[in-house]
C-alpha cells in the first residue's frame, strides 16, 4: 500500500479504496488475510480506529469477512463482484465524460483502435 494519503478523503475510506485496489489488481484473492489492524496502524502511523473503521466498509460492503480471533479475510467472490461495480460504475459515470470528449475532440473509435494497436506492437504513426 501507499502510504500516501491525500487531503480530498478521510485516511480510512482512502485506506478503504487501497484494499479494494489490492483485490481487483489480485495482490489479494478469495481467502486471503488482509494485513492485521495492528501491522497497518504501526506501518503508516495511523490510529488503529482509523484503520478498523476502512476495513469495516469493507465488511459492510461483503467484501471482507471478520474472524473472531483470526483477523479479516477476503470473501470468496469479492473480485467478480467489486469487478461488476466498478464496470457499471465506469459505464455510468465516466464512459459519458470520455465518450463527450471523443466527439468534442472529433476523434474516431477506428481510428483510436488503431492508435491502441500500434502502441501495443511498437508501431509508430508519427
Amino acid at each position: 500500500m501507499d502510504p500516501k494519503w491525500n487531503e480530498d478523503q478521510p485516511i480510512y475510506r482512502q485506506l478503504r479504496d487501497r484494499v479494494v485496489a489490492m483485490i481487483l489488481e489480485g495482490v489479494l484473492g478469495d481467502g486471503d488475510a488482509l494485513p492485521s489492524v495492528r501491522n497497518v496502524a504501526a506501518e503508516y502511523r495511523l490510529n488503529p480506529l482509523t484503520v478498523l473503521k476502512g476495513y469495516q466498509e469493507l465488511v459492510d460492503e461483503g467484501l471482507v469477512e471478520k474472524k473472531r480471533g483470526r483477523g479479516m479475510f477476503v470473501n470468496e467472490g469479492a473480485r467478480v463482484e467489486l469487478l461488476k461495480a466498478e464496470r457499471g460504475r465506469f459505464l455510468d459515470k465516466e464512459w459519458p465524460k470520455v465518450l463527450a470528449t471523443i466527439e468534442r475532440l472529433g476523434l474516431d473509435a477506428a481510428d483510436l483502435l488503431q492508435q491502441e494497436t500500434n502502441k501495443d506492437t511498437g508501431v509508430d504513426n508519427d
